[in-house]
């Protein structure tokens, strides 16, 4: 493996352990925060003590307020910042970004207002650049520890595909390949719903039988939206899919499911954002799930309850109860 200039923007828990990841198989890696003081911080300390503590920084990582200096002379980019403010970070950084380099998109959700996928919002802004996504269960902390790891690398350009999977693999992170971006990127953005749904429901003092109805419930509508978006159905058993999807519903480290358990202990929502001090991408990917369901006449029992759980103060167990009211039905319609 040759070692590849590379800028990561956004400097939170994934957009941190990726560039730690990139640098310490190698790679000189120049991270972007978008604050001067968190930028000058990292540079100093060489950690992430807001969101990602303890991990020391190698030599060949450098961090950055100035997007001239993430992106010049760069060969490989990847696009870490939250998926709602993707397109506003990307106007602005577009210029300084050399001819032709690639852009991988790391980031889940949907874009409120536009429904677009971050690949579709990467695909508008950039147009005259390559772009792929990478997915897949893989808690940022977990990445920073070399804990043995999969990811999926979907492009529709193979050799993409190929060139990115060699740049990011090493002996504890594999990187798998697909061209189904779509796939890939539904399953990632829809998983955190189904996060929040499993988090209130452990709040709420449920048990395993619950969780799992959720998680295999949930896969059924993820694969409903990403089939009907053009998506492979077998894209989403594997690493984009089901992988992510179980990881996000029932891992500790999930901030997603961090939500779920506060709004099923009945906090409310700015209380539990303020004490998390981080982005959950599943809340506003809510919002916008429900509008691209509407629009593709998609069926979503759970991301609607979601939904009322988030923005119409409904109660935790009111939602439980509608879904369990609802009509009966066969597994597979």
């Amino acid at each position: 493996m040759q070692p590849t200039s590379i800028g990561v923007l956004g400097a939170g828990s994934w957009g941190t352990a990726l560039a730690k990841h990139l640098s310490d198989i190698g790679h000189p890696v120049t991270l972007w925060a978008r604050r001067r003081d968190q930028a000058e911080s990292m540079q100093k300390t060489r950690e992430n003590s807001q969101y990602l503590p303890g991990h020391r920084f190698a030599d060949a990582l450098s961090v950055t307020n100035s997007l001239e200096e993430a992106l010049s002379n760069k060969t490989m980019v990847l696009s870490v910042v939250p998926s709602q403010m993707t397109r506003q970070v990307w106007m602005e950084a577009r210029g300084f970004l050399p001819a032709g380099v690639p852009v991988l998109g790391a980031s889940k959700g949907i874009e409120v207002g536009t429904l677009q996928l971050v690949n579709q919002i990467l695909e508008d802004v950039l147009p005259n650049h390559p772009t792929a996504f990478i997915a897949g269960p893989s808690f940022a902390k977990e990445v920073a520890m070399h804990l043995p790891t999969a990811v999926v690398v979907a492009a529709q350009d193979t050799a993409l595909v190929s060139e990115v999977q060699g740049l990011m693999s090493s002996d504890w992170l594999r990187a798998y390949g697909t061209r189904d971006v779509v796939g890939v990127e539904v399953g990632g953005a829809l998983k955190n719903i189904m996060a929040i749904a499993c988090g209130t429901a452990d709040g709420l003092g449920f048990g395993a039988n619950t969780r799992a109805a959720i998680i295999t419930r949930g896969l059924a509508e993820i694969t409903r939206m990403a089939i009907k978006l053009g998506a492979e159905p077998a894209t989403l058993a594997g690493l984009g899919g089901v992988g992510d999807l179980v990881l996000t519903c029932t891992g500790d480290l999930s901030r997603n499911r961090r939500v779920g358990l506060g709004l099923g202990q009945g906090k409310k929502l700015p209380q539990i954002l303020a004490e998390m001090g981080q982005v959950a991408e599943g809340v506003e990917t809510t919002r916008s799930a429900k509008e691209l369901a509407e629009r593709e006449g998609v069926d979503v029992p759970i991301t609607l309850e979601v939904y009322d759980l988030l923005f119409a103060d409904k109660s935790p167990k009111e939602s439980v109860l509608d879904l369990m009211r609802r009509g009966l039905k066969s597994e597979q319609a």
